[in-house]
């Protein structure tokens, strides 16, 4: 087994590229798969006997074997693109293509066409009709030819000879909003990302006083890129680490300083993946800012890519074999595999960008009026005049929606240092915002567990009947504790008629088979899961432990020392179950070393054969994602 940094680690999501022919044998398959895949191999996979069979079997989606030519262009799809053209941005109107942007220093740009301009025909066809790729064919072409491109502008018609030139089109971009806030646009991590982001960093730091990273729809790259561009935010330090087969850790460090001092907004959704969510989640444990948008992809493991680099006499044909080879730990130990990262302002995609605006207005000198402060890890500003304006509205109420209430909100009062403090909700009402709807459950204030089930609630981590409710004090069935967690942790699977009494028409059979297959609960022998049961505290302490060990590494391999298990506080709970509280009650230590307890209360005040309440289910899931940093709040 080679040492974790002489592979070249990528953590990509689902290739786009057409099948490969294979050249692979399925022996030699099957050896590298031996050798570096990061389970074990099941046992059909070996009866298979061609490579694509044998990767089918495996049913991995990240592992795939690449011809020569789809290597090249995989390795390719990580890199800046190059085209030829006359370098405008257009979209599709009813009389033309508009110009959206004009690229600066190239020809459309020299030869005087602007934004804003209705491109109506080029060389003297017209466009009009024609679909947009057709149109685009007419006006790209080879380096240093011309083209006469026909636009209306102010209802005037002007024809320009444009002369085409080389274009590269950057994965990753920045530029400066309204004169303090740097954006940067990164669409993939490859070989020139780090470079892309120290540019913009240098060109815009001296104004900008918040950053915003867009990482929607960037679904993965080079793991070495995204911890380089990362660090420009946090510093060096230990970054991430990598789990493979065998249970041995690499790390992933950044070995240079922060480019920046200004806090960072990332901006992420549902198909923000692999290297994005490495970068996402490190900025969420270093504390360097904030994530907005939609919980990400979910993919907590590492490929590698096997090539004639790596293994000469596999690939003497230039063909590649992408084995996922590692698990993922954030800084602070926590896997996004699955859960994906939760941002710290959970919003529709769609909205993200605005609502980050909104967060991005200047300090405050010499008077607050006017002005909301946000409170969490760092200090944010709203400017309210443009939160209140017509088209801010939408983006203002989902960021209200959005702030636990375990963050701090503030209103200015004037002067230096004027803040009252405030809630979400007065300030919808104080500014009219019919749409606001509060994520709070309507009957959990006098539960003892009020605050971690609200912040469930805001996270989408917990839900009730649909109602608004959350029926705090109803007992857990085994049914329903595998939709909850299933829901939380986002765990799913194929799998049906597992067990007799859990038919596919019931809401909770899917969950069941979920965790059932993550082996985080089991049935009886008599092939019963009994699903309407009544799951009592030891039975879930014994499944929250389960989910502990796969969700931070901070829990793989714990044990206990000798004797540890037989404490007098242990001595109720039944033998089987006493590791598992163990693990959620002496396991873990803070900084200063003093114990750790992730139950919802006093171990002493627990009593194993009690039934589990939705409230203590959820304040102890709530404790765990808490502790292991899953949840932002």
């Amino acid at each position: 087994m080679k040492t974790l940094r002489k592979f070249l680690a990528l953590l990509l999501t689902l290739s786009l590229l057409t099948a490969p022919a294979l050249a692979l044998t399925a022996d030699q398959a099957y050896e590298l798969l031996e050798t570096y895949y990061v389970d074990a191999i099941p046992a059909r996979v070996l009866d298979q006997t061609t490579v694509e069979e044998m990767l089918a079997a495996l049913g991995d989606p990240y592992t795939e074997y690449f011809d020569a030519e789809t290597y090249t262009a995989f390795m390719d799809s990580m890199k800046d693109t190059v085209t030829y053209g006359i370098g405008v941005t257009m979209q599709e109107e009813e009389g033309g293509l508009r110009v959206t942007g004009v690229l600066p220093g190239l020809g459309a740009e020299k030869a005087g066409i602007q934004t804003g301009d209705l491109i109506t025909a080029v060389d003297g066809e017209s466009v009009i009709g024609a679909p947009l790729e057709t149109a685009r064919s007419w006006i790209f072409g080879e380096e240093g030819t011309q083209v006469r491109v026909t636009v209306s502008r102010s209802g005037k018609s002007i024809t320009y000879t444009v002369t085409r030139a080389k274009i590269v089109i950057e994965a990753t971009s920045s530029t400066l909003v309204d004169g303090h806030i740097g954006y940067i646009l990164c669409t993939t991590f490859g070989p020139e990302t780090y470079g892309h982001f120290a540019d913009g960093i240098e060109e815009y730091d001296n104004q900008a006083d918040r950053w915003i990273v867009d990482l929607r729809g960037n679904g993965g790259g080079d793991v070495e890129a995204s911890v380089q561009s990362v660090g420009a935010f946090v510093g060096s330090g230990d970054l991430a680490y990598l789990m493979d087969g065998e249970g041995r850790y690499g790390v992933y460090a950044n070995e240079t300083g922060s480019l920046t001092l200004d806090p960072v907004i990332v901006l992420a959704d549902a198909y923000t993946a692999s290297a994005s969510e490495m970068f996402s989640f490190i900025v969420r444990d270093r504390q360097a800012g904030l994530i907005i948008g939609e919980r990400t992809y979910g993919k907590g493991v590492a490929q590698i890519l096997l090539d004639d680099s790596v293994e000469p006499d596999y690939f003497e044909d230039g063909s590649a074999l992408k084995v996922t080879a590692y698990r993922v730990f954030s800084p602070d130990g926590a896997t996004d595999d699955r859960v994906g990262v939760i941002p710290h302002l959970l919003v529709d995609a769609g909205l993200a960008a605005d609502v980050a605006y909104l967060l991005s207005a200047s300090n405050p000198r010499g008077d607050t009026r006017g002005l909301l402060r946000f409170d969490m890890g760092w200090r944010w500003y709203v400017d309210l005049s443009t939160s209140a304006s017509e088209d801010f509205l939408p983006a203002f109420t989902a960021l209200l929606e959005a702030i636990p209430e375990s963050a701090r909100l503030w209103l200015g009062t004037g002067g230096a240092d004027g803040w009252r403090q405030i809630t979400a909700g007065e300030v919808a009402e104080q500014y009219g915002l019919t749409g606001y709807v509060s994520r709070a459950f309507s009957d959990t204030a006098d539960s003892p567990y009020a605050a971690p089930i609200s912040a469930l609630g805001t996270y989408g981590i917990v839900a009730g009947p649909g109602d608004g409710s959350f029926l705090p004090d109803e007992t857990l069935t085994r049914g329903q504790l595998c939709s909850l967690l299933a829901q939380a942790l986002r765990y799913t699977s194929d799998r049906t008629g597992t067990f007799a009494d859990v038919p596919a028409s019931v809401y909770y059979a899917p969950a069941v088979e979920a965790m059932y297959a993550a082996g985080l609960v089991t049935g009886g022998s008599d092939g019963l899961f009994r699903p309407d049961d009544a799951v009592d505290h030891q039975q879930y302490m014994t499944i929250l432990a389960r989910c502990a060990r796969r969700l931070s590494m901070n829990f793989v391999g714990a044990t206990p020392e000798s004797g540890v298990l037989e404490q007098e506080v242990l001595a109720p709970f039944a033998p089987w179950a006493r590791e598992n509280v163990w693990l959620l009650e002496g396991s873990q230590t803070n900084i200063l070393g003093q114990g750790v307890s992730l139950l919802w209360e006093s171990l002493t005040d627990i009593a194993p054969t009690a039934p589990t309440t939705r409230a203590e289910a959820a304040a102890g899931l709530y404790s765990l994602l808490a502790y292991t940093g899953i949840l932002p709040a």
